[in-house]
């Protein structure tokens, strides 16, 4: 659906982020992210004029990730800063990544490890995006062992016997009393709104991880203030 049609107006500048999530031979995941920011225009730096056309950011930044979404490496690079030989200088910072979890406060704990003159301000908002590009990665690969949204409870894709699909309940378009609930998971149609919750704490059956990391990094999409 497009936005409306705008009134008459100029391009000034476009901001443009992406993420890439790979699974790698070794078990573990790259997320590889990219900031890049252009002006329509030549732009006077303080090292000097750059071109329309040259970016006045290209900053990427890559975590590896464990299946419990733990970093256990990162790197970040400066491609295209305002000013060259200076911005670079806070690349190792992200460095600090390493031993943090996606599912622990990871956009609070970025903040504190990186705020200021410790860090880059455009890579350190950069990292913000980094948790629910795992959780789109990792929910889609433990998905593909729990089955299709009509399976039964207690089958792959549909939740336990006792605990909804983790992504019920999370959204508009997934609430419980839904048309898209009632369509695709019917079993689990005007469920009780608190029974998700309730269904999460109860206790796990054993070999049920997978679907225990699903519904924890379910509560950090809704907790995405963290």
């Amino acid at each position: 659906m497009p936005l409306s049609l705008p009134v008459s107006r100029q391009s000034r500048h476009r901001r443009a982020i992406r993420a890439e999530a790979f699974e790698r031979e070794d078990g573990l995941w790259d997320i590889d992210a990219c900031l890049t920011d252009h002006k329509p225009r030549d732009v006077a730096l303080g090292p000097g004029v750059r071109p329309n056309g040259l970016p006045i950011h290209e900053l990427w930044l890559r975590i590896t990730i464990d299946r419990k979404l733990t970093v256990v490496d990162a790197e970040a690079s400066s491609d295209w800063v305002p000013y060259p030989g200076h911005c670079e200088a806070a690349n190792p910072a992200y460095r600090a990544l390493i031993g943090l979890n996606l599912l622990n406060d990871f956009r609070r704990h970025t903040r504190r490890l990186l705020a200021g003159t410790t860090g880059c301000t455009h890579l350190t908002e950069l990292c913000s995006v980094l948790p629910t590009v795992a959780i789109q990665a990792l929910a889609g690969d433990v998905g593909k062992t729990r089955g299709g949204a009509n399976a039964s409870p207690g089958k792959a894709g549909h939740g336990s016997a006792s605990q909804p699909p983790f992504q019920l309940g999370r959204c508009q378009a997934l609430r419980f009393d839904g048309e898209a609930v009632q369509r695709f998971y019917p079993l689990w149609h005007d469920a009780p709104g608190g029974q998700a919750k309730s269904d999460a704490a109860a206790p796990r059956e054993a070999g049920a991880a997978d679907a225990s990391v699903l519904n924890e990094i379910s509560d950090l999409e809704v907790q995405s203030n963290s």
